[in-house]
């Protein structure tokens, strides 16, 4: 993303998606996803915190990650969730703007856009 689109974001700020490993690699997150997380924020109306945002390779690894992750590619978010209604809504928005590919822990969901990844698909971990 580009510093000017970053300044239009409301409720996220690059640093809320660096990968542990290397500072101000959220600025590599794709508009199309931050852009939505924004509006899937405004229409929750509390705050979303991002566990995981964009990946490097290595961090990637060491998480468990899968091979060709969308968090590699700035594509994927894990936000943190322990309750089912903020889970229920976090997907409900999701759906609602657009993002079709679902992934639910008992302690996050993650969300992402890759576009060279299947869609309308939801996932357990």
């Amino acid at each position: 993303m580009t510093p000017e689109q970053w300044k239009v974001i409301r409720y996220f700020k690059p640093k809320e998606f660096d990968s542990p490993d290397k500072p101000g690699s959220g600025m590599g997150m794709h508009w199309e996803l931050v852009s939505k997380l924004d509006s899937i924020r405004s229409t929750i109306g509390q705050p979303l915190q991002v566990t995981s945002g964009i990946r490097t390779e290595e961090h990637n690894a060491e998480v468990g990650g899968v091979d060709g992750s969308a968090h590699t590619e700035g594509y994927g978010v894990d936000l943190a969730c322990r309750v089912s209604q903020l889970r229920f809504l976090i997907i409900q928005a999701a759906l609602n703007v657009g993002i079709s590919r679902i992934g639910i822990a008992r302690t996050f969901v993650h969300l992402d856009a890759d576009p060279t990844k299947p869609v309308r698909v939801a996932w357990l971990y």
